[in-house]
């Protein structure tokens, strides 16, 4: 589909990076493309409405990492954080295979730069994934703590910048909206 694919970055404190990587995922869908959408750090056990939005939409496939994870408690947790680990590290390995062997037009890693930042992810494999990925296959990474080596790498960079958040006057988190 696309004649030279770039690597975007979807980071900062503020609301939005997912949200934004999904309407790229349904443009690029919408015109045919073949979408791989992985979340890390949002097991198929959350209830998010953006999968069942997005599921019944043939060129898009969506999957999670599913392991346990709780963004509060377990960063807190070794044993937890080691399992992540060893489970991020595998699905990107299969990311890679299907980055180079071109069996999407977009891929979109979902909260791996957050991985990145915390030390759930290695530089290593995002390295080896935007180095052997096929030139025809953008890539979108999203989430929080993007380091300056990581915006080296990619052709665009967005922050998202909180400027005032209902969370701030105790609203909380609205099915429909911020899940």
């Amino acid at each position: 589909m696309l004649e030279k694919g770039l690597v975007q970055i979807y980071t900062g404190d503020g609301k939005g990076k997912t949200t934004a990587a999904l309407g790229l995922a349904l443009r690029t869908a919408g015109h045919g493309g073949r979408v791989l959408i992985y979340q890390f750090l949002k097991p198929s056990s959350l209830n998010l409405g953006e999968r069942t939005g997005l599921q019944n939409i043939g060129n898009i496939t969506l999957l999670s990492l599913d392991e346990p994870w709780d963004m509060f408690e377990s960063m807190g947790d070794q044993k937890a954080i080691e399992r992540i680990r060893t489970a991020v590290g595998k699905a990107l390995k299969k990311i890679q295979t299907a980055a180079h062997e071109r069996y999407y037009d977009l891929i979109v890693l979902d909260e791996i730069v957050f991985c990145l930042s915390k030390g759930l992810a290695s530089m290593d494999d995002i390295r080896q994934l935007l180095a052997n990925r096929d030139p025809c296959v953008e890539l979108v990474l999203t989430g929080r703590g993007a380091t300056q080596e990581l915006m080296d790498m990619a052709d665009l960079v967005t922050e998202m910048k909180s400027v005032k958040h209902p969370f701030e006057k105790g609203i909380s988190a609205r099915r429909g909206i911020e899940y």
